[in-house]
């Protein structure tokens, strides 16, 4: 095999981290300048569709790409690639088109329609090589769906809920993603790359998943107040007490892990934050920054770089450019949730400078990415 040639659509990681890189640049600056008043016409028609861009639209795609990558190798099987992999990538683009639109319908269509195509698409290896252990990655796609399903009909008045709560299942089914994955990745990527003795507890394992189930059904049954912010304390715990069990300040000179650590910390400190902003001494903008600022922006431009330069036979280093990406992105959530919380009368000038960072930090990924994505693999295999 040539190793100029193109790859773009030879397994998920390719195109939806290139997708979500740049959607991630390009939306989060128009939605900081239309934060300030600075744009003439509004990008989104507001904080709803600012929230549901950032889960549907970006953290779905990265989502999407990773579990298609990952469920070949769990199941031994084929997942999307070619013209099927590229009719979901158009479906993923016409959802991030159409919520432009007045076309509303058109646009809860496409919305609901991408997880779902996803779910079938992981379904089929999954349920062939009889991966029971990875089929609640399915379930957790549908529940997305609902969620944006919960969205739309909400905008478009045809249920009298509000649209929030899809909002916030869609933010405890991302939530329970990373808690699950990051519990399997980073240990592991802590001791065959850093060298560490990251260790676990079945008993942690066991509390900081069922407690992060229990907070999703609290939010699904609209559970408020003291109860709640009990809940969140001691689902925080959790996931503080299995962090340190990782060992992570002994990964300081491996930027591949040490990202990882440093966006699997901000669980804890979104669940902290969650539960005194339920107790009215935060604002809850602050503790939801902190979860996808921080923790999905964090993981996210981690495991992208770490599985792109894996899956196209690399070798596992991060390059400066990577570690300028993990900075500035990381950086970006300690802009968006400190500067708020200890100056409040700061918050545009946080915004902008946070976008700013994130932005520049997903920019940055594009462009060195882009030939990384593209071509075949430097050794040649298929993948």
């Amino acid at each position: 095999m040539p190793l100029h040639g193109f790859a773009l659509w030879q397994l998920g990681f390719r195109p939806f981290y290139l997708l979500a890189s740049v959607f991630a640049a390009l939306s989060i600056g128009l939605w900081a300048l239309q934060f300030a008043g600075w744009l003439g016409q509004p990008y989104l028609s507001g904080p709803m569709w600012h929230a549901h861009e950032m889960l549907f639209g970006f953290t779905m795609a990265v989502v999407v790409g990773f579990l298609f990558t990952a469920g070949r190798n769990w199941s031994g099987r084929p997942t999307p690639t070619g013209v099927p992999l590229m009719a979901l990538a158009a479906l993923w683009i016409a959802g991030r088109v159409l919520v432009l639109t007045p076309f509303g319908w058109a646009a809860a269509i496409a919305n609901v329609a991408f997880p779902l195509a996803a779910a079938v698409g992981l379904a089929i290896p999954f349920i062939a090589a009889r991966s029971q252990r990875n089929y609640f990655f399915i379930g957790l796609l549908v529940l997305m769906a609902v969620a944006a399903l919960g969205v739309h009909l909400a905008q478009l008045g045809a249920t009298p809920l509000p649209g929030w709560i899809g909002i916030q299942l869609a933010l405890d089914g991302v939530l329970f993603i990373m808690a699950v994955m990051g519990g399997r990745v980073i240990p592991m990527f802590t001791n065959s790359i850093a060298g560490v003795r990251a260790t676990k507890r079945p008993w942690l394992e066991k509390a900081a998943l069922g407690s992060t189930l229990a907070l999703l059904a609290a939010d699904g049954l609209q559970l408020h107040g003291l109860p709640l912010a009990l809940l969140a304390g001691l689902c925080g715990a959790a996931h503080l007490a299995r962090w340190t069990l990782w060992q992570p300040w002994k990964t300081l000179r491996t930027p591949l892990v040490w990202v990882l650590h440093g966006a699997y910390f901000w669980i804890p400190a979104h669940l902290a934050l969650r539960g005194l902003a339920e107790m009215g001494w935060v604002a809850p903008s602050i503790a939801t920054h902190a979860l996808t600022v921080g923790a999905i922006g964090g993981l996210i431009i981690g495991m992208m770089t770490r599985t792109a330069l894996g899956h196209t036979g690399r070798l596992l280093k991060a390059s400066r450019t990577d570690v300028a990406c993990y900075l500035l992105v990381l950086a970006a959530a300690l802009v968006r949730v400190l500067v708020p919380l200890l100056a409040p009368a700061q918050l545009v000038n946080a915004v902008l400078c946070s976008a700013a960072l994130w932005s520049g930090g997903f920019a940055l990924y594009a462009v060195s990415y882009w030939p990384v994505l593209t071509r075949v693999r430097v050794d040649g295999k298929p993948g």
